[in-house]
């Protein structure tokens, strides 16, 4: 099966939207052969977003096509997850009063997690 040809980033340093079907974007998620948590929702900068529990946040955004948490410091350019173990600290967000690696944070019901600049802009 041919692979789709590569089409760059609209912007520079910006990257790749998820992946897209005639219908709109494609689930990243492998169907019937992981064993997963039930269907849930949490919040992230107060929307909705589909997942399974125990998944972590970094890998329910993932799959959903959420590809960038922050901005850089200096050339405010978006930036993903990386190391995806708790090291780099690129997928920090907020979860209460604690912030947290999204990588290691286990999707809950319900769970409340906001961006550094969403809580930033919302909290000041």
């Amino acid at each position: 099966m041919a692979q789709p040809p590569y089409s760059p980033p609209s912007s520079p340093g910006a990257p790749p939207g998820p992946p897209r079907t005639a219908s709109g974007p494609a689930s990243l998620r492998i169907a019937g052969q992981v064993a997963r948590g039930p269907a849930v929702s949490f919040y992230l900068d107060g929307q909705s977003i589909d997942a399974f529990a125990g998944e972590s946040v970094a890998a329910a955004l993932f799959a959903g096509g959420q590809r960038a948490l922050r901005n850089s410091p200096r050339a405010e350019l978006p930036r993903g997850m990386f190391c995806l173990m708790g090291s780099c600290q690129e997928c920090l967000v907020w979860a209460g009063a604690r912030k947290l690696a999204s990588c290691q944070l286990p999707v809950s019901a319900g769970l409340v997690v906001e961006t550094l600049a969403y809580r930033e802009q919302q909290h000041g």
